[in-house]
């Protein structure tokens, strides 16, 4: 008799004790690398008031001199995150190649320990250039991180495994963010006077430094990197960034994963993370007092981020479901209608805004969270091993430069139209999404490519014509 077919594995069984390893370690370091990121999405703006003007002279405006300070705020607050945005596509450049030529361990332990100390010196600050110098800093530590871990993930899992563990890696990074608001909440919370809260939530973000030593004592570099630079020796050369450009294929695949980047980078930085902004002014001006409102801020950021947990993994189901193409263009259409519903919604909810904005903002979470597990799956698929980091790096962080203007634009058009109306104008962005994913190739069910899979046909002449006699 014909034994019956053995019962596939789930994608968690039968792995190795060291894969599990190299995904903690790799989640842990992106799970803080979110959570610095957040700390200053949670304090932007009272940091940004205590460095423009005193506590003392700030009560005493009112009338038009507030309103001018509050728009000035916002202004500046826009233009720190873009400076924030740059320092981390500088960083994934930048990282993202020496992803490649170094290895993927040393890349993360490099890039935790600039995220970790610069968060905490962002707390010592005392006027808001510096502050804007410090948030660079902090995004270059955070740019090359996610390209190094993503890799290091993808190279480490068997295929049938590597989709869902990097969406596991992904959806981690909504946990970073919700520390990020507990820690904020907590000590917002506990009635310090002495020095300013924003700066002992600095000083906080420092501590994932520690985590670079489990990181030098467990994990290895990937078979697949040490035989990729073994075969460097041979004209493959590591990390050489002219080649995305060059080779057609590559090059389509690069352009295709920066325009979907920049679709999910500009909406969730430049609107879906100003929720908080957006959130403080609307409940100040209906007349709550600041610690009031920055308790709700945080409870609803909370919540904005448990909902972006499960949009992120589902992301993962779906690409594994139908396919990653699919996947994209049902999850940015959802988005986009997701970051209308919460701005309008908010706005016009008049006295229940407090409400409405815990209603809604974990929807909002979960729609917009959701594209960022399919760059941590997808990405890696469309480059070779000895060019992974540096065309996952380039094209994360190049999506960054080009979404760096989205937080400025919300600031400036927040300024003269209002949040709901420059939310709406902004999140336009998701077009450059559509765009991208349609420009990409379907990858499900493939390994990860290598040399072989770009390589150039070589040309073959054709034999001249017989001559006439």
């Amino acid at each position: 008799m014909d034994q019956p077919a053995a019962k596939p594995l789930k994608w968690y069984q039968g792995l190795e004790k060291y894969c599990w390893v190299v995904l903690v370690i790799s989640a842990l370091g992106w799970l803080f690398d979110t959570m610095d990121q957040n700390l200053f999405n949670l304090v932007r703006k009272t940091s940004m008031e205590d460095l423009l003007m005193p506590k003392a002279e700030r009560e005493a405006l009112t009338g038009p001199a507030k309103v001018a300070f509050n728009d000035e705020v916002g202004f500046k607050s826009g233009v720190v995150t873009s400076v924030f945005l740059l320092g981390w596509a500088a960083g994934g450049f930048i990282f993202g190649i020496l992803g490649d030529r170094l290895g993927r361990t040393k890349t993360m332990i490099f890039t935790i320990l600039i995220y970790a100390v610069f968060t905490g010196s962002s707390g010592l600050v005392n006027n808001w250039v510096i502050y804007a110098i410090a948030r660079f800093m902090t995004g270059v530590g955070v740019g090359g991180e996610w390209a190094a871990g993503a890799a290091l993930v993808a190279e480490t899992f068997p295929q049938r495994s590597r989709p869902m563990a990097l969406g596991f890696l992904q959806a981690l990074s909504s946990v970073g963010n919700m520390m990020a608001a507990c820690i904020t909440w907590g000590i917002e919370g506990a009635g310090i006077t002495d020095v300013q809260a924003w700066r002992i939530v600095y000083f906080v973000g420092a501590v994932p430094a520690l985590l670079v030593l489990w990181i030098r004592r467990s994990v290895h570099e990937p078979e697949q990197w040490v035989h990729a630079k073994e075969k460097a020796s041979m004209g493959r050369e590591l990390g050489k960034i002219g080649e995305l450009f060059t080779h057609p294929g590559l090059r389509r695949n690069l352009i295709a994963s920066v325009l979907m980047g920049t679709a999910g980078v500009g909406a969730l930085w430049g609107v879906g993370f100003f929720s908080t902004d957006f959130i403080l002014r609307t409940l100040i001006a209906a007349g709550k007092q600041p610690a009031e409102a920055n308790q709700i801020k945080n409870i609803m950021f909370i919540l904005q981020n448990l909902g972006s947990f499960f949009g992120i993994y589902c992301f993962a189901l779906l690409a594994e479901r139908f396919n990653r193409r699919k996947a994209f263009m049902a999850s940015y259409a959802v988005a986009w209608l997701s970051v209308l519903l919460f701005f309008w919604g908010v706005s016009k909810a008049g006295s229940s805004a407090a409400t409405a904005a815990l209603v809604l903002a974990p929807v909002m979470g979960f729609f917009t969270l959701g594209p960022f597990s399919g760059f941590t799956i997808y990405f890696p698929e469309l480059f070779p091993t000895r060019l992974r980091t540096t065309g996952c790096g380039f094209a994360y962080n190049a999506a960054r430069i080009l979404a760096a203007g989205a937080p400025f634009a919300i600031g400036f058009l927040g300024k003269k139209f209002g949040f709901p109306q420059a939310a709406s104008i902004v999140v336009c962005i998701y077009i450059l999404g559509f765009i991208g994913t349609w420009l990409g190739p379907e990858t499900k069910g493939k390994p990860l490519p290598d040399d072989k899979d770009f390589e150039v046909a070589p040309q073959i002449k054709a034999a001249p014509a017989p001559q006439q006699t």
